[in-house]
């Protein structure tokens, strides 16, 4: 199969005027404790006050605005274990067209119901047994519906990127600019349009992938120069984060740009929570503490200045 042509950093700020007048501009937020903790200036993307409480509401609705009006009169389709779903049912709600997601039948109950909110249908399966993407392309055979991926689609990727933006421009204001940008990664459509868009406007910046400890599969093929999967055993805890295997056209972007790999344990994630529900009074979901976690456990960031993503809130 013909990957389709990775997105630019021309596409992630055309991207951003496109999506501005319909998603939250997240503020950066700084924390003395979190400063004196690690010894160095954190600036915080809270993500979790995004419309839909992520920041998959950024390339959801790049997505639906690049499609034709034929296109959307049939729908779209979304595999999603929460986030990308309740983001693709809330831009086709505003964009007056339906859509259909393939969600795994253990996906936490308060995604399944805020999916449901948006008027979304919910497919769902066994990620043990089922294969979500064949289930997804039965569905657009089907109907005629257009496929959103959460990470594989150029246009999704460019929405996600518009937060570096948005950070590093705050940054700026502030008298800053990122020595490095830690970034919870599934897979990799986050980080691959963080890394497009800093490499445009803060080149300097180093940017890393964060992941669960026990699915670390970009940390690893950015290490050996190809991608590798994870074998699927590991704690399902950050349940937003369990991808097989990095993206092909994410990784092509991110064996590119990204300076490596961090990984957190659950106990780390668990701490990060805890971190961020006493100082900063914000729920965070597992997946969506992961570069907090990490910058906690793993980086040290004395001296630098480091942009954090707090990328989901969705947990019950």
């Amino acid at each position: 199969m013909t990957l389709p042509i990775p997105p630019t950093p021309a596409d992630v700020h055309a991207a951003r005027m496109r999506i501005s007048p319909h998603i939250v501009r997240t503020p950066m937020l700084r924390n003395a404790a979190l400063d004196a903790l690690t010894g160095g200036s954190i600036l915080l993307k809270p993500e979790v006050l995004q419309r839909t409480g992520s920041f998959k509401l950024r390339g959801a609705t790049n997505a639906l605005l690049r499609l034709t009006r034929k296109q959307l009169k049939c729908g779209v389709v979304a595999y999603s274990s929460g986030n990308h779903a309740q983001a693709i049912a809330c831009a086709a709600q505003r964009f007056g067209t339906r859509a259909t997601i393939v969600m795994p039948s253990d996906a936490p109950e308060i995604k399944r119901q805020h999916t449901e909110f948006w008027g979304a249908k919910i497919v769902p399966y066994d990620r043990a047994t089922e294969d979500r993407e064949a289930i997804a392309a039965r569905i657009c055979a089907q109907t005629g519906a257009a496929l959103i991926p959460p990470y594989e689609y150029p246009d999704v990727i460019a929405g996600q990127g518009t937060l570096a933006l948005e950070l590093a421009e705050d940054a700026a204001a502030a008298g800053l600019t990122m020595d490095a940008m830690i970034v919870c990664t599934g897979g990799g459509g986050l980080v691959a349009g963080c890394a497009l868009a800093l490499s445009d406007v803060s080149p300097r910046t180093k940017v890393y992938a964060a992941e669960p400890a026990e699915w670390d599969d970009t940390a690893r093929s950015l290490a050996v120069g190809q991608r590798v999967a994870n074998d699927l055993q590991g704690s399902k805890f950050c349940d937003a984060l369990l991808t097989p295997i990095p993206g092909e056209l994410t990784f092509s972007i991110n064996a590119r740009l990204l300076s490596g790999g961090l990984t957190a344990t659950d106990e780390a994630v668990r701490v990060a929570m805890q971190f961020t529900r006493q100082h900063l009074k914000l729920v965070v979901e597992p997946g969506g503490a992961v570069a907090l976690a990490a910058l906690l456990s793993r980086y040290n960031a004395n001296g630098q200045v480091v942009g954090v993503v707090l990328s989901g809130g969705n947990v019950d």
